[in-house]
């Protein structure tokens, strides 16, 4: 199943009003070379990420259809998913179960029993997680929601691309950090009708959609890389390969060190604190894994600030 930006438009419809608009910042020509930038400043979100869009389109979809269980919903993440559906589930008084690997961050693991979420720590990856998550929803009826591979889900997070449009209509390139693919899913079907191109950046060490696009379907990737709690799905969804297999999409990769500096160029620079995998957006202009063209307008998204910034700190 894929989705389109009708789908997107519709997500847009139905949280309106339910999480902040997006700031743009200038970005500094450092990186850019002749092109110019903003920043997608989307670790200001509800939630501290992207996902609480597709959190509410998910919620508030299945209560409009009458298909909410009792047992409420369950999800497995490695963190920012869980919160963002804790979130949308107590704002509407739905009961949210969370299934996350033990390596997950504790600031994560602490934010998700705020938000009201029963937690369980599962395995060391995030597949680990799923499986028990799964098991958990035949075992008690709740509904499963997917952490990236849901078209509700990816229909939400596209809504950010529809706000950077209203915002900088000449934006021609959006520069996107790729976990499970449920970002890049959503953006790119927005994106298309507007010809904007989508980089997706990855971890050399959590590439699971540049392995699908090389091998032509979906395959298990091993993962190893400071960026692994929030972009280190085993595997990307259908979703995100149909969509990459167009002329609008460039998929690079990024070394972790190039990850590392420039989270510390946010930080040293703007005092922006974001996750490693927000990061590495960034890191793909600043290690020039992407060189954008003369008079390229590009939107870089820094899309999560759940992480403990004490490493900042020296």
């Amino acid at each position: 199943m894929t989705i389109d930006h009708l789908d997107v438009l519709a997500a847009a419809q139905r949280i309106a009003g339910q999480v902040r608009p997006v700031a743009l910042a200038p970005m500094d020509p450092g990186a850019l070379g002749a092109a110019t930038g903003v920043f997608a400043l989307e670790l200001m979100q509800h939630t501290g990420s992207f996902k609480a869009r597709g959190a509410l389109n998910f919620v508030g979809a299945h209560l409009d259809a009458g298909t909410l269980p009792e047992a409420g919903i369950v999800i497995a993440s490695g963190g920012n998913a869980g919160m963002a559906n804790a979130w949308a589930a107590r704002a509407h008084g739905v009961r949210a179960t969370v299934f996350v690997p033990e390596t997950a961050p504790p600031v994560k693991v602490a934010r998700l029993r705020t938000l009201g979420a029963e937690v369980h720590q599962v395995g060391s990856e995030y597949a680990e997680a799923l499986d028990a998550s799964l098991r958990f929803a035949a075992e008690v009826g709740a509904l499963a929601s997917h952490a990236y591979d849901n078209p509700l889900i990816a229909a939400g997070a596209g809504t950010l691309l529809q706000e950077i449009v209203a915002a900088r209509p000449d934006v021609s390139t959006v520069v996107v950090a790729v976990g499970g693919g449920g970002l890049f899913s959503g953006m790119a079907a927005a994106a298309r009708p507007h010809g904007i191109r989508v980089v997706a950046v990855e971890p050399i060490g959590a590439q699971a959609l540049r392995a699908a696009l090389d091998a032509g379907r979906v395959v298990d990737v091993p993962v190893a890389s400071v960026a692994a709690d929030s972009l280190g799905a085993r595997r990307t969804s259908e979703m995100a390969l149909s969509l990459a297999q167009h002329g609008d999409v460039r998929s690079v990769l990024v070394l972790d060190d190039a990850i590392v500096a420039a989270r510390r160029h946010l930080w040293d620079e703007r005092r922006l604190v974001v996750e490693h995998g927000a990061a590495a957006a960034l890191a793909a202009l600043e290690s020039r894994a992407y060189v954008p063209d003369a008079g390229e307008r590009v939107a870089v998204v820094l899309c999560g600030a759940n992480t403990d910034p004490a490493d900042l700190a020296h």
